[in-house]
């Protein structure tokens, strides 16, 4: 009787190649799917950066108690643009000149600061403050911004506006000044104003303190970190409702 054995089971060569070969596409699938993924994500953050919402990081104590050096921001582009900046907005802006002192910042290594330059570029990690400032509207064009120092109150266009957001213990204005702000241009301080290197010490620079509308990058609308302060940044419409329109 002729011994039937049942054939052994295995994979024969043919069956291996094509089993490989699905795993090898399955793995350029992934790969694919994920380098489609990555790059729409850095698109759609870098349109997102350009066009609508920006991280920026408070470097100094020239906003307390509003904001505190280190908190992070979102800064909306919308504002100056389809939206009209206004009395009371905290904006962002780049230094018209000036402004800020060079500064050598610490040398974290070729690869890794081109990292963090391309991460910044299309959003992903906040502006830095190398070449921005943030400071709170107090005037707008035409508007006649003064005070008489030594505590006493800031008058925009004769009426004294009380500013609740003020630092507290700290007085409106230590420094006098009077001027008119010209077209184009806003008058910005700072919340904490003993500490605080804003529109009014840049009397003698071009616009008398006053910064170009154009330096504008967008309004502080949300603070997001630390998240224990985290928080929306209203604008207080009340300190200036009495404000009446330049004449």
């Amino acid at each position: 009787m002729t011994d039937q054995r049942a054939p052994e089971r295995g994979t024969s060569e043919p069956e291996a190649t094509v089993t490989q070969g699905k795993r090898r596409s399955a793995g350029a699938v992934w790969l694919r799917e994920t380098a489609i993924i990555l790059v729409s994500a850095f698109i759609l953050s870098f349109l997102v950066k350009t066009f609508l919402v920006q991280a920026f990081f408070i470097p100094s104590a020239s906003m307390e108690d509003t904001l505190v050096e280190g908190d992070r921001v979102l800064v909306s582009k919308l504002t100056p643009g389809p939206f009209d900046l206004h009395r009371g907005d905290i904006v962002v802006f780049k230094d018209p000149g000036g402004w800020l002192p060079s500064s050598s910042t610490a040398d974290q290594g070729a690869v890794a600061e081109k990292v963090s330059q391309a991460l910044t570029w299309v959003g992903l990690l906040p502006q830095d403050s190398g070449e921005h400032l943030i400071k709170r509207v107090i005037g707008l064009p035409g508007d006649r911004v003064a005070s008489e120092g030594s505590g006493e109150p800031v008058t925009v266009n004769g009426v004294a506006i009380d500013e609740p957001y003020v630092a507290q213990g700290v007085s409106p204005s230590d420094i006098s000044f009077d001027i008119t702000v010209p077209e184009g241009y806003v008058w910005v301080m700072g919340d904490n104003r003993s500490d605080s290197a804003d529109s009014r010490y840049h009397l003698g620079d071009p616009g008398g303190g006053s910064i170009p509308i154009d330096n504008v990058v967008g309004m502080t609308f949300i603070k997001v970190w630390p998240f224990d302060r985290l928080g929306l940044l209203r604008n207080p419409s009340e300190t200036f409702t009495e404000v009446p329109d330049p004449s």
